[in-house]
């Protein structure tokens, strides 16, 4: 008897009471009809319908949906003379542009999968990328050819200067190539093992879940849908493929820093389909918008990545009427969403917001170590299954081999349960409730992380004799991550210096904002690190405040502020916010507290344009002037009229 069918077999043996069959089949009936065809195929069913619709606006560019699928025809015809097909994987590595929509779709037309790849990460993780991707070609452009110095010139097409080769190619559709089964997408996710894992997307799972989308989320043609995300961030699959699926608008936003230019698109105009969020995007907008500002911005919040609090919906729930809150989760591994809840009125305020049901032809278990469903109201490790389940991971059998395992409640031959490595657990009215992790991975700003990865980098460096990292939030709603740090030699690497090396090696989410050295860590009685034994990060003195105290009133009250929102004391006023782990979720609480005590508002972007005490205060300074003046003069035109 194999391992699925003991696992089935203890199943039907304890179901005397209906209980775990309704938890693994009344809570998992999901079937519904969707297209059996590639997602770029549906988009080509769209342009045929509306060419002349709206399909990309990027700044003042508008771009029609013919002349988008024109565009891409023109680079697919080429990719396809140049070998790609079926499961042959592309590099892009475009800057948020018409071109990147451009290259994804080429791709897909050319039959082939891509590998997104983020112009912010550093070359050394964008160079594994590609070497353990094993990538045919790589779509780039002229300013990022520089970030892959190992790819060859021969292997490299760079959009903008190979432009007028790649418009003489043919601008009609291509006959279909791949089938559903084929790979869609390869998007790598922070790894336990010190590297990142490439997970393998089907076009059928891709599909699955953007056919669901539009119609949960009510993505309609003319509708706009903000991309403010990285490519290789899966939550940017909802905004980007929804509309142009849908004869809807994809409103392109430049690289953003602290969701400043998703902000500034919000206010300018409203009435979108959806917008797609991380609960640390929606605290950003929390501590800038207004009531009024807020009202009629968006249809619906599709907000993941992590764990969602109630407490901060309150602002979008007090709208009248309310603007949709839907919780989605969902790992990379299973195509970005495989469960949804819509927040209701009378929900509590406060707390952790259920994930809810399954999507479409979905499955979700919650089960014990033995793959024994638990019951309602105990914890359990969650299991997915279902259309959206990726193929494994590129090139790791072994990781696949633990976390895809087969399927032993579907009855569908080869089919496979992921297991998500999250604790949940059934409420009584059938909805899921998520606890938590089950191991070192943790969500910061809504990316995953593994922290073996950054925990190997950080080794890597030549002063680290021993390290671990945790993800802490000693400040409530203030998350970060913290690196542990024992130096081979005394006098061993600082913060900025342990900063900088990690900086050379990952994206910027994972490097951690604090840094405590220590003789020795702590250990647990089996000889492993003990984590829970690691003390919060002592309030640190910055390298440079020693050398530029605060010399006024308003540099002393900022220098004050930063210094308990960064947990610093002797902040210099010349230090850099950012250099000094500061990030766009404090920037907001610094916003606020700027408003309470001198009565001026800026945007964020400011702080970005002057990170500093010095040159905050003398934009501070002058604000107070303007609007003390401004009241002087309204004073004289009453004293006039009276």
């Amino acid at each position: 008897m194999t391992a699925s069918s003991e696992v089935l077999a203890r199943f039907h043996s304890v179901t005397a009471n209906g209980e775990w069959e309704e938890l693994l089949v009344a809570n998992n009936e999901t079937q519904a009809d969707f297209p059996q065809v590639c997602a770029h195929e549906l988009f080509e069913q769209q342009v045929a319908r509306d060419p002349e619709a709206i399909a990309l606006v990027f700044g003042q560019r508008r771009v029609t949906y013919g002349e988008l699928n024109d565009r891409a025809n023109r680079v697919a015809h080429h990719l396809r003379g140049r070998g790609v097909g079926p499961d042959v994987l592309v590099g892009v590595c475009i800057e948020r542009s018409p071109e990147m929509v451009v290259a994804l779709l080429a791709v897909w037309k050319a039959g082939g999968a891509y590998v997104p790849l983020d112009p912010a990460y550093p070359p050394e993780r964008l160079s594994f990328m590609i070497a353990d991707a094993r990538t045919l070609l790589l779509l780039t452009e002229e300013k990022c050819r520089t970030l892959f110095a190992s790819v060859p010139d021969g292997k490299t097409i760079c959009l903008d200067s190979a432009w007028p080769v790649l418009a003489r190619e043919s601008g009609e559709n291509l006959p279909p190539a791949a089938c559903p089964s084929d790979l869609a997408y390869v998007m790598y996710t922070s790894g336990s093992t010190g590297q990142p894992k490439g997970a393998m997307i089907v076009q059928r799972g891709l599909v699955n879940y953007l056919w669901w989308a539009i119609s949960a989320y009510a993505v309609e043609p003319g509708r706009s849908v903000p991309v403010h995300t990285s490519v290789a961030f899966d939550l940017t699959v909802t905004s980007l493929y929804t509309p142009l699926l849908a004869g809807g608008t994809v409103e392109l936003l430049p690289e953003d820093l602290g969701a400043q230019n998703l902000l500034a698109a919000l206010l300018r105009s409203g009435g979108r389909s959806l917008v797609k969020i991380t609960p640390a995007h929606l605290e950003l907008l929390n501590g800038q918008l207004t009531p009024e500002q807020a009202a009629g911005m968006c249809r619906a919040f599709v907000i993941g990545g992590e764990n969602l609090l109630a407490e901060n919906l309150r602002l979008w729930r007090s709208l009248v009427p309310p603007v949709r809150l839907i919780n989605e989760y969902g790992p990379t591994e299973t195509v970005v969403g495989c469960s949804v809840y819509e927040v209701q009125p009378a929900d509590a305020d406060t707390g952790a917001v259920p994930i809810g049901r399954p999507i479409a032809n979905t499955q979700l278990y919650v089960l014990d170590p033995d793959m024994r469903p638990v019951p309602a109201g105990v914890t359990g490790e969650l299991y997915i299954g279902g259309a959206g389940v990726a193929r494994g991971y590129l090139n790791r059998p072994e990781l696949t081999a633990e976390r895809f395992v087969p399927d032993p409640f579907g009855g569908v031959p080869g089919a496979c349960l992921f297991r998500t490595g999250d604790l949940a657990q059934y409420q009584a009215d059938g909805t899921l409730q998520c606890l938590g992790r089950a191991d070192d991975q943790v969500k910061v700003r809504g990316y995953r992380i593994e922290l073996g990865e950054i925990e190997a980098a950080l080794a890597a460096h030549p002063g680290v004799r021993s390290c671990v990292v945790l993800a802490r939030e000693d400040d409530p709603g203030n998350r970060q991550l913290v690196g542990y740090v024992v130096s081979r030699d005394r006098g061993g690497p600082g913060a900025d210096d342990l900063r900088g090396f990690l900086r050379q090696k990952l994206p910027e989410y994972m490097v951690p904002g604090k840094f405590v050295c220590m003789d020795s860590l702590p250990l647990t009685p089996n000889g492993k690190f003990d984590r829970k034994a690691l003390p919060p990060p002592p309030r640190e003195v910055s390298s440079a405040g020693a050398g530029g105290t605060p010399r006024t009133k308003t540099e002393t009250t900022i220098a004050a502020i930063w210094s308990q929102l960064l947990g610093m004391d002797s902040i210099g006023i010349h230090d850099d916010y950012f250099d000094l782990g500061g990030d766009s979720i404090a920037a907001v609480r610094l916003l606020v507290r700027l408003h309470e005590i001198f009565g001026v508002d800026f945007q964020l972007a400011a702080l970005f344009d002057r990170p500093t005490i010095a040159g905050l205060s003398e934009l501070v300074d002058s604000l107070v002037l303007m609007q003390h003046e401004s009241e002087a003069v309204s004073a004289q035109r009453e004293e006039f009229v009276l």
